[in-house]
């Protein structure tokens, strides 16, 4: 099926959701990481910021922290530096959704790591592992076995908040939407494509969360009912 005009336009639309909203998927999740030890960790100077960065970032509008990072990150840079950087709206809104999702998912993570009991690192120690790889390697994929429900519906929310960043210049799919409908003033044809687009989306981005979940479930990374077996 070859695609034309507004069609095409809606595609490569699609394409630029699809890339903003895996990108910062992946920021977030590594952002949420470090948010989750910082908020877990003993010494104030780790924990207080951390926690107020978190709680800031929870306690603002989505909408506010991406109008924020596209316009303020400059003016900062500028303080900083004395030059001006620009940066551009697709990597403002990359950080931006990045944060808010760790800001979330840094909650679900730390859960999830408390989930994981004390002897699997204390076994770790005793088998000469150090803590770094005691944590990637032995406690790190079972609490992600703990915390994929509730990423994933903190991906789902992720995949709905891209269409922020049409206020700031990028082209994604509800933008799309946006101006192929008022040039063809077909407004409900445009709007329930995309919305079937992102349906489409998310149907398949819950299929595969289900098969991770099933391939750790396979591998006995779920310690809980493993240990009451």
């Amino acid at each position: 099926m070859a695609f034309s005009g507004y069609s095409l336009s809606l595609v490569e639309a699609s394409w630029m959701t699809i890339q903003l909203a895996f990108t910062s998927l992946l920021v977030g999740l590594v952002l949420a990481v470090l948010f989750a030890g910082g908020e877990m960790s003993r010494q104030r100077a780790i924990f207080w910021p951390t926690t107020a960065l978190v709680t800031v970032l929870r306690g603002l509008p989505e909408l506010l922290v991406v109008l924020f990072i596209f316009f303020g990150s400059g003016q900062i840079f500028f303080m900083i530096t004395g030059d001006y950087v620009e940066i551009s709206p697709f990597l403002s809104g990359v950080i931006a959704l990045s944060l808010i999702f760790a800001s979330y998912a840094a909650q679900t993570l730390r859960g999830a790591l408390k989930a994981v009991s004390n002897g699997q690192r204390e076994a770790a120690s005793a088998l000469g592992i150090s803590r770094f790889h005691g944590f990637t390697r032995i406690v790190l994929p079972q609490a992600i076995r703990h915390a994929l429900p509730g990423l994933t519906n903190q991906w789902l929310v992720l995949l709905k908040d891209t269409a922020l960043v049409s206020l700031i210049g990028v082209t994604d799919l509800l933008k799309q939407a946006q101006l192929t409908s008022a040039a063809t003033h077909e407004s409900f044809t445009w709007y329930a494509s995309a919305a079937a687009i992102y349906l489409i989306i998310t149907l398949l981005t819950q299929r595969a969360v289900k098969m991770i979940d099933k391939k750790f479930t396979v591998q006995g990374l779920n310690a809980p009912q493993g240990a009451s077996a």
